[in-house]
Order: structure tokens, then C-alpha cells, then sequence
């Protein structure tokens, strides 16, 4: 099977970003000698030649989004080509391997699944079909690969993907590398626990850096680091921008590393400061020490407010993201984080949609067998691929839906001042706290303030 296109490789949703789920497989299947196509559905339209000449179609789910697009697009590619095999690979694979295979999926591969797409392509090649998992958990392979540096020929261009805007309005070309996969920690709610189970692997400098550089010959002039946390390896991930920076002194980056992480390496913050780093993206989640322990976040509220205050220090702005409702939070939590993100000037440093995100508990997540979860949780839902849970203060339920529908609209009005979306998510908190209403915040607010830097895309999971 080394014809072009008789391996066609999906992407459906890669958080905005070029997709690395397509260009990372493809360079191990080429290495292995075949030539893969690749589709974007993000943001190209579904091609059936493409679909009716490939014997394989292999679907990257790294994320709920994803998968959700991906099982539709499964659909499709089954009618378009019924005599195709069909695989599932990347974070929700795994953790959704039964649901895949009702649906008809041959293969379903789980953690570091490039290896596993080889073997499909060899297996086929030699007459043999992918086996097809129904009741039997897949394991995920956990064994550290031979990276090669991802092969982006053929992708969407990168002014098809999001920007970086670093506060002046006129945004740049951005790039998304990861210099480790997996994450050490084992945050209850978090899908990679179940998958990676604490391990991670760190990809090789050189490897990562000549993806940057491809990149950055592409237009880029900021990177991403979409590691699930970038200072799981504080060495690796300094000796990588000291890299960067040494060979791209214009270029700037972003990276995700957790609040306890932040406080722990705090004294290398500075240097990232000066090597380009952007800004940071912090998983808070709450302000609740109740929420936080319940999660297994290991930080509390004083260490959210402890970062925020290194990270000043270092000046890089601190982009928080928050899971504002859980079964556990209360419309008192929910006010005072408001209260929180108006006290510390955090308004610009918070996409709304951060306001309205539920806790989801897709299947193998951790908090399933939690004794707090337990009085809360409901079916399994095939529709949505998460667990029902309903909080116990039908107020929150009702808040939820009404803050979801203000930050969609919010969404539709492009370029609505972050202020003022903040102000109708607080006037529907008050109404659910039966208090009055608060002073607008946007009134008080400089139209022409200065903007912390951030990317075009908002959504995170």
C-alpha cells in the first residue's frame, strides 16, 4: 500500500491551530514508506476523492471537539467509501474505544498512537484487517517513540488557522509545536490521567525546534507550546526556548504549565520573560478550596493568587482558564470569581467563554469513581460522549445555560468589548444570587485600554 492517498489522515478541530494530529502521524507513516493524504475539516471543505481512494482512513480526536466532529465525519466517510477501514487515534480514541467501535470503527489507538498506525498500514498491506475492539478496553501504548520532525506539506496554510494578537489589533501568523506529550499529574477532571496515567515524554530539542523553524518559514512569528504542561520538564522546556530564542530572537511563544508549577519554577519565569514568552496559560479552575481538592488540582486559592504575582513580577500576563461550574460550586464561588476577575484586572485576560464552561466527564474519567461525584452523576450520554451530572442548586444549572447563551451571543457580535460581556454574565449571577445588580464594569472601563496579547481562537477543550 504505497501508492498516494491510499492513507488519508483527519483532522476535525485541533483547537484552532495548524494540526499537529495530522502532521506528526504523517511523518512516521512516510518514514515508513507510505504517502499519505491529508484533510483538514476545520477549515477545507470534506473532499470525497480524497475519501473514495484511500483502503485507510485514520481520524485524530485529540480533544472532546474533535471526536464529537470526528464521529460525524466517520459517518460520512463510510458512506462516501463503505469498503475503507476506518481508525480512531489521539486522546479521546482511548477513553471512547466502545462507543467507536459500535459505531464501526476498525482500530482505535490511544496515547502515543503514531507507532499503531504504522502497524495498521503494514497489517493491511500483508491482508490482515485492524482488529475491531467492542468489549476489551484498548490499552493505550505508552512507549517512547523515534520522533521524527512533523511533515506539514500539504496542510492549510497558516493564515487559514488562528492568529496572535499581541494587543495591538493587527494580528500575526502563529505556529503550535509540543516539545512533550502526555503530563506527570493526575488531576481528577482532566482526560489524560486516564490515558498517560502520570507518564509523559519529552520530544527531542532538535526535533522540536526544527518544527518551529518550518514554521517560521511558513510566517509565523509566535509559537505555541501545546504540551499539556510545559514544566512537567523545566530543563527540557528552558533548554527548547533558549533554542528558539538563540535562533529566532523576533519570535515569541505561549505555554500551558500549572499553578503549582508556576510557583515551584517561579524563578526561571524571568528568563522565559526574556526569551520571548508572551504569555502563560494556566488551568486555575476555581477559587474554591472545596472545587480544588475535589479535582486533585494541587494549588488552592492563595497559590492562584501567588502565581498571578510571580508571573507579574516576571511581566508575563497570566491567562487564567476556569471550569466555573461543578457539582460542588455554589452561586456564592460563582460571584466571587467575578468579583475576582474585576479586583485583579483580569477582564481582558479571560475569553468569556470561560465563564460558561461545565465540568465534562467523558468515560475513563477519574471522577467517576470519586466518592463526591457519586451523589451527582447521571447516564452516560451517547449524544454529547459525557456523563450527566446535575448540581444539586437548580439556580446553577439555570445559570449555566442562561451565561452559555450570553457568551454565544457575545461570540456572534464580534469584537464585543470584553467588559461589557462581562457585565451580562454578572447581571445573570445576580439575578441568580437574588441581589442587585452591580455597577458596570465596562462603563468604568477605557475603550482604548491597552489588551493583553492572546490568540484568535478562545476554545480549549
Amino acid at each position: 500500500m504505497k501508492e498516494p492517498g491510499e492513507i488519508l489522515l483527519v483532522a476535525c478541530y485541533e483547537l484552532g491551530h495548524q494540526p499537529l494530529g495530522l502532521a506528526w502521524p504523517r511523518a512516521f507513516l512516510e518514514r515508513a514508506g507510505y504517502r499519505p493524504a491529508v484533510m483538514d475539516l476545520s477549515v477545507e471543505p470534506f473532499d470525497e476523492d480524497k475519501v473514495g481512494r484511500a483502503r485507510l482512513v485514520a481520524i485524530s480526536v485529540p480533544m472532546h471537539t474533535a471526536l464529537r466532529l470526528g464521529v460525524l465525519a466517520g459517518e460520512r466517510i463510510r458512506r462516501t467509501n463503505p469498503g475503507c477501514r476506518i481508525a480512531y487515534f489521539g486522546l479521546y480514541a482511548s477513553l471512547n474505544h466502545a462507543y467507536l467501535a459500535e459505531r464501526g470503527a476498525d482500530a482505535v489507538l490511544g496515547g502515543e498512537a503514531e507507532a499503531g498506525l504504522v502497524e495498521l498500514a503494514r497489517a493491511m498491506d500483508a491482508g490482515r484487517g485492524p482488529t475491531t475492539w467492542s468489549t476489551a478496553t484498548p490499552a493505550p501504548r505508552l512507549e517512547r517513540l523515534p520522533f521524527p520532525v512533523p511533515d506539514r506539506t500539504g496542510l492549510p496554510a497558516l493564515d487559514r488557522y488562528a492568529h496572535v494578537d499581541r494587543g495591538t489589533g493587527r494580528p500575526e501568523l502563529a505556529g503550535y509545536v509540543e516539545a512533550t506529550r502526555g503530563c506527570l499529574h493526575l488531576c481528577r477532571h482532566c482526560p489524560i490521567p486516564p490515558v498517560y496515567n502520570g507518564r509523559f515524554f519529552a520530544v527531542p530539542a532538535e526535533v522540536v525546534l526544527a518544527d518551529v523553524r518550518q514554521q517560521v518559514e511558513a510566517g509565523a512569528r509566535h509559537v505555541t507550546f501545546g504540551d499539556p504542561d510545559f514544566l512537567n520538564g523545566p530543563t527540557h522546556a528552558l533548554r527548547v526556548a533558549r533554542l528558539l530564542h538563540a535562533e529566532f530572537p523576533t519570535v515569541t511563544f505561549d505555554f500551558t504549565a500549572k499553578i503549582e508549577h508556576l510557583l515551584r519554577h517561579r524563578r526561571h519565569l524571568s528568563e522565559f520573560g526574556r526569551l520571548g514568552c508572551l504569555y502563560i496559560v494556566s488551568a486555575a479552575e476555581s477559587l474554591s478550596d472545596t472545587v480544588l481538592e475535589h479535582l486533585a488540582k494541587g494549588h488552592t486559592r492563595r497559590d492562584i493568587e501567588a502565581a498571578l504575582r510571580a508571573t507579574r513580577e516576571a511581566g508575563i500576563p497570566l491567562r487564567p482558564t476556569w471550569v466555573p461550574f461543578t457539582p460542588w460550586t455554589t452561586v456564592g464561588d460563582y460571584e466571587e470569581l467575578l468579583d475576582f476577575v474585576e479586583a485583579e484586572v483580569l477582564v481582558d485576560h479571560v475569553d468569556p467563554v470561560q465563564y460558561s464552561l461545565r465540568l465534562l466527564l467523558p468515560p475513563g474519567s477519574l471522577l467517576l469513581q470519586h466518592p463526591a461525584m457519586r451523589p451527582h452523576l447521571g447516564a452516560l450520554e451517547q449524544e454529547t460522549l459525557t456523563y450527566r451530572w446535575t448540581h444539586p442548586d437548580p439556580r446553577m444549572d439555570s445559570l449555566q445555560a442562561a451565561v452559555a447563551d450570553v457568551v454565544a451571543a457575545a461570540a456572534a457580535e464580534a469584537g464585543e468589548d470584553a467588559g461589557r460581556t462581562f457585565d451580562r454574565v454578572r447581571r445573570r449571577a445576580d439575578e441568580a444570587a437574588g441581589r442587585p445588580a452591580h455597577a458596570s464594569l465596562a462603563d468604568r472601563l477605557e475603550p482604548t485600554r491597552a489588551r493583553p496579547p492572546r490568540l484568535t481562537e478562545a476554545w480549549f477543550c
